[in-house]
């Protein structure tokens, strides 16, 4: 049965980076046509001006309703918000603007999800320094996206090559982050974790929780976390029916789940997670972020100022987000209580 394609949201990005040139990139690709009806959100001459430095054979059909979409491979279906003004305009450089308009992108394209009239959102990169120019109150997605969806601490997940990497802690420094790692903490994220699979469409969903300390602690020789907090935190949600073992040692966990072991692996801190995924295949790590009321998909790479413009950047990690949108998408449920 031909798998149904759905409508993927794609606000633009931040202007002055490589946002536009991996988008239009992605949809030269007749691929990701193949798979989902894409439609970008953003500024019509900044997108003109993209498919132009990547050379693309693309005809830009702007419409301000999703249901007016061609879809076709060829032509980018595409809403214009026409907020930037490219007499100021300079690519790889921190603007207002550039900051104001980004978050404009992502707003509307969450209306769009919270209405229904598309199915999911594959997020590009967007610049902090940007946003606090524009005074824009967020320092990035994730902050953004709780807010415009009255959602309380969604989870991040990480997926590369079939590894599923979740997260307990994100951007805290480290000796905070071990504060934040209790036994209550752990099984909260455990049963969450499993509700986030669950809506994905995942029918097996064994766990594995990554050790903090070498060897797990080594029952207490290298440190008392894992005695003290990781595994209480493991038992009980063993006893709520989540199917998870741990804590595992983090030099080993990813490796396993990479080769099916676990379903996916609790990341204890930031770093942790993201070394393990970004080493095993940078530009296909792909963010997908769990709890929301749609589902969304990111690159999990910055605005690249340095090389914005100037047709360097690979669309690999772009067209990765497209199409596991494009896969749970259709398999992706509202949350239940």
């Amino acid at each position: 049965m031909q798998q149904t394609r759905e409508i993927i949201g794609i606000p633009m990005g931040d202007p002055a980076g490589i946002g536009p040139e991996i988008t239009a990139k992605s949809l030269m690709n007749e691929e990701m046509y193949d798979i989902c009806r894409p439609l970008v959100v953003g500024d019509k001459q900044v997108f003109a001006k993209a498919i132009e430095i990547v050379e693309g054979n693309l005809e830009i059909n702007v419409i301000t309703d999703p249901k007016d979409g061609k879809y076709e491979h060829g032509t980018v279906d595409f809403i214009d918000l026409e907020n930037i003004n490219m007499d100021e305009f300079a690519y790889g450089e921190v603007q207002a603007q550039c900051g104001q308009a980004s978050f404009d992108y992502i707003e509307k394209v969450v209306e769009l999800a919270n209405n229904g009239e598309v199915k999911a959102i594959a997020t590009t990169p967007i610049n902090k320094e940007s946003l606090t120019a524009a005074k824009v109150p967020y320092i990035g997605h994730t902050e953004m996206l709780e807010d415009l969806t009255n959602t309380k601490d969604p989870l991040t997940m990480f997926q590369v090559q079939g590894m599923r990497i979740f997260f307990l802690t994100r951007h805290l420094s480290v000796k905070d982050a071990i504060d934040q790692m209790t036994k209550e903490r752990v099984r909260d994220y455990l049963t969450r974790c499993d509700k986030a699979l669950q809506r994905l469409g995942v029918d097996e969903r064994k766990f594995a929780v990554a050790g903090l300390n070498p060897h797990s602690g080594e029952g207490g020789l290298f440190g008392n976390e894992e005695v003290d907090e990781i595994t209480p935190g493991i038992e009980a949600a063993q006893k709520d029916g989540i199917d998870v073992v741990g804590p595992v040692p983090a030099d080993s966990v990813f490796y396993q789940a990479l080769n099916g072991r676990y379903d996916a692996v609790l990341s204890l801190y930031h770093d942790q997670g993201h070394i393990a995924a970004k080493m095993t295949d940078f530009h296909r790590t792909i963010a997908i972020t769990n709890g929301l009321p749609f589902l969304r998909t990111s690159v999990d790479h910055g605005t690249a100022f340095d090389i914005a413009g100037k047709n360097i950047a690979s669309s690999v990690s772009m067209e990765e987000c497209i199409k596991l949108a494009a896969q749970y998408g259709p398999r992706f449920t509202e949350e239940t209580a």
